[in-house]
């Protein structure tokens, strides 16, 4: 796997990370889940959509670069 390849695969899994912990702060429903942890989540939800706009960005970069 290219370096490119490995790029975009690790940022999918980064996105997807921010997002299932996003959810499962958000949708917790326990003593556990104060103000903190949902501050937490809303940030990991915004990271995740920064993860997207940058993946995309990267893969229009890769895909009209020349080839070496």
């Amino acid at each position: 796997m290219s370096l490119k390849g490995f790029h975009i695969v690790f940022i999918t899994l980064s996105m997807l990370c921010a997002f299932g912990f996003a959810v499962w702060t958000l949708l917790s429903r326990n003593d556990a889940n104060t103000s903190g942890v949902r501050a937490l989540g809303i940030a990991s939800a915004f990271s995740g959509i920064g993860l997207a706009v940058y993946g995309v960005w990267f893969y229009r970069k890769i895909r009209n670069a020349p080839a070496l």
